[in-house]
């Protein structure tokens, strides 16, 4: 079985963002990845591989996180193609909220040019010049791993201290990036099967063992409360294996009646995979010669 995983897909090309998906791109993407594999639902995937029933060339298509674009520009896609989605969603940024990743994107875009002294934080960070597009591309790429692996509460704190230091009031910074609740229903009434993805996107590895099962959890609840239905699959935050996760979250998974979760390991699932922690691919090239060569490795191990 091979998942796709996909965050944001906007409707056009982003220059500070060449590596999130557009529209166009996206539908070239998902009409080739649907004449190679048979595309099921996820929950009715991860059911199948345990009953040792699931088809030869089995794909899943996933989003991480619960952003507005996934109902707006990638469903009516999905939907022209007649083809199932998961979407797991991080409640806690929602209505209005903002992952902390798009909070410095959009400072770094706003932010006038000039010479940034960063190293005042105490974050690891070295002074930053902003004098074209490239420099802010290589701000965000120098900020951004600096603050990922924070507490849930330092992570706010140390952006917060970033933005204004950047010169920029986050008032002033998009809050329509991710879903609402109606447009969370809406996805739900679309038939896109809806995932937990905990409540703020903490790495999990970095919790004890009763927040990192409050995460969860509440997240869960808080989803099965909004669309009055069960929430059957989950995705780990960042979801690298050992990393950003532990086998302790593999049981929690299985322990709060998921029937399985994915996570961001590269490859393809087997009959041997451990159904709480399949692999998922991100496809890495905007091209159809290399998409179809990542496609045909994931089918060598499945």
């Amino acid at each position: 079985m091979s998942i796709l995983i996909f965050h944001r897909v906007l409707a056009e090309p982003d220059l500070l963002q060449t590596d999130l998906i557009y529209a166009q791109k996206f539908a070239d993407i998902i009409d080739l990845f649907r004449k190679i594999f048979d595309i099921l639902p996820l929950s009715e995937a991860i059911e199948r591989l345990r009953s040792g029933t699931l088809p030869a060339r089995a794909g899943c298509i996933t989003f991480d996180d619960g952003y507005a674009d996934n109902l707006t520009v990638a469903t009516p896609i999905l939907k022209h193609y007649g083809l199932p989605a998961t979407v797991f969603v991080a409640t806690d940024y929602l209505n209005g909220g903002r992952m902390f990743n798009d909070t410095i994107i959009e400072a770094a875009r706003r932010a006038p040019l000039g010479r940034y002294e960063l190293s005042q934080l105490g974050l690891g960070l070295a002074d930053q010049e902003l004098m074209d597009l490239s420099s802010r591309v290589a701000l965000i790429k120098h900020i951004l791993p600096k603050v990922k692996y924070l507490s849930v509460t330092a992570r706010a704190q140390a952006v917060d201290a970033i933005v204004a230091r950047l010169k920029v009031d986050i008032a002033d910074l998009p809050r329509d990036l991710m879903l609402t609740t109606e447009m969370l229903q809406a996805l739900h009434q679309a038939g896109v099967e809806i995932g937990a993805h905990t409540r703020r996107h903490p790495i999990l590895a970095g919790l004890s063992d009763y927040e990192a099962e409050q995460e969860i959890a509440e997240g869960k609840h808080w989803l099965e409360e909004c669309l009055k239905t069960e929430i059957r699959v989950f995705a780990y935050p960042n979801g690298k294996p050992g990393v950003d996760y532990s086998p302790r979250d593999a049981d929690l998974a299985k322990k709060l009646g998921f029937i399985g979760a994915v996570s961001t390991a590269w490859g393809a699932a087997s009959r041997k995979t451990d159904p709480y922690q399949l692999p998922r691919f991100s496809p890495w090239t905007h091209n159809s010669w290399g998409f179809t060569m990542q496609l045909s490795r994931n089918l060598m191990h499945q």
